[in-house]
């Protein structure tokens, strides 16, 4: 570990869930490091439960999305963008970051646009979770050094741009459990784990005792399912699992994820990048059910599709389609294996390494004046 520098590393970052850990995962890496981390952030970021950034230096900057429905949503939301860079601009100027990088999302639009106006600026970086570059990411892309991309393929990255592969950064308790003994048997209890996501579970609530349903009576006795179900529609689902024979698990979070990952034989879930992210480092088969409103996901599952390592099943196809993709992976243990296989053979292990690399390399303390030469 090496001392801090007195210029610190700025994330630039939001919202929750899996939409956080990847900054969340980022920042523990430099800290380890003994590197300064200050982080700017939205009224609805996660930091405040976070016990890695309760060790940093935070600042909430006003900020909001840009792809109204209508022109005064959008203007409204460009007017927020302009107040957000008027609140980072100084506090960058004071901070003299020797990086700011960006994890996608408006949170990311303000701090960047900000640090790109400072006359001598610092290292600019975007990193992007998914396989096609997201809104902000894209709006960014061109005004930026360098992008760090979590696949290697990913869409939509412009011309010319540094481009770096560094994988998706996931928690320390998941790059704990990385590789876990993998072994489904064709006679004992299959154990399942359904992760719905932050808009996803209340449609699982109903999607997965549907599809269960349909399996074969003597298949549905031999798995246990562990599934993540919001409250309201708690009840309903327990029932309806207990209707068609499945003992079940129902709990609107868990909190040791990577623990359930490493139990598991399959998981079905939809296709954020976070969770794409561990469950290639894990190394688990997936059905993956992207967000209906969401490119990114169906891009994602594709990406993991390719790869041999899940199975992609539309939420417009319904429980008949799930239903059929359950009935062929769980009857054939040798094909969930080998889709484990291709999962952990995709999965980048030391991505928060990658990526610290990436933002603070051992020259990190010059900045970069504005016509983009290193003070």
């Amino acid at each position: 570990m090496r001392a801090a520098s007195h210029r610190p590393v700025v994330i630039a970052a939001g919202g929750t869930g899996g939409h956080f850990f990847p900054a969340e995962a980022l920042a523990a890496e430099l800290i380890a490091r003994g590197e300064r981390v200050v982080l700017l952030t939205d009224a609805r970021s996660s930091a405040v439960n976070s016990p890695v950034f309760q060790r940093c230096e935070t600042h909430v900057i006003p900020g909001a999305g840009i792809a109204g429905r209508s022109v005064a949503r959008a203007a409204a939301g460009a007017a927020a963008i302009a107040r957000g860079v008027l609140a980072a601009r100084p506090i960058l100027k004071r901070l003299g970051p020797a990086c700011v990088i960006g994890f996608g999302g408006y949170p990311s639009v303000a701090p960047l646009l900000a640090a790109r106006s400072l006359r001598h600026r610092p290292l600019l970086v975007l990193h992007d979770q998914n396989a096609v570059l997201g809104q902000a990411n894209a709006l960014l892309a061109r005004l930026c050094d360098k992008i760090a991309l979590s696949f290697a393929d990913t869409a939509g990255v412009p011309a010319g741009r540094v481009a770096v592969h560094t994988g998706n950064p996931v928690r320390p308790a998941i790059v704990a459990q990385a590789g876990a003994p993998y072994a489904p048997s064709p006679a004992q209890k299959i154990d399942v784990l359904v992760l719905g996501g932050s808009l996803g579970a209340r449609v699982f609530g109903a999607l997965i005792p549907a599809a269960l349903a349909q399996l074969p009576e003597a298949l549905r006795a031999r798995i246990r399912l562990t599934m993540q179900c919001p409250a309201p529609v708690l009840a309903e689902a327990q029932a309806a699992l207990v209707a068609c024979g499945v003992q079940a698990e129902l709990s609107p979070f868990f909190g040791d994820v990577a623990g359930l990952l490493t139990r598991v034989h399959l998981v079905i879930g939809r296709a954020g990048g976070s969770t794409c992210a561990e469950l290639t480092v894990i190394g688990r088969p997936a059905v993956l059910i992207p967000l209906q409103i969401n490119a990114d996901q169906h891009a994602n599952a594709q990406a993991l599709v390719a790869a041999g390592a899940a199975v992609l099943v539309r939420q417009t196809d319904g429980p008949e389609a799930l239903g059929q993709a359950l009935k062929a992976l769980l009857q054939d243990p040798a094909r969930m294996q080998a889709m484990a296989r291709a999962a952990a053979k995709m999965g980048i292990r030391d991505a928060a390494g990658r990526l610290a690399d990436l933002v603070a390399p051992a020259d990190h303390g010059a900045a970069v004046s504005a016509d983009g030469v290193k003070a």
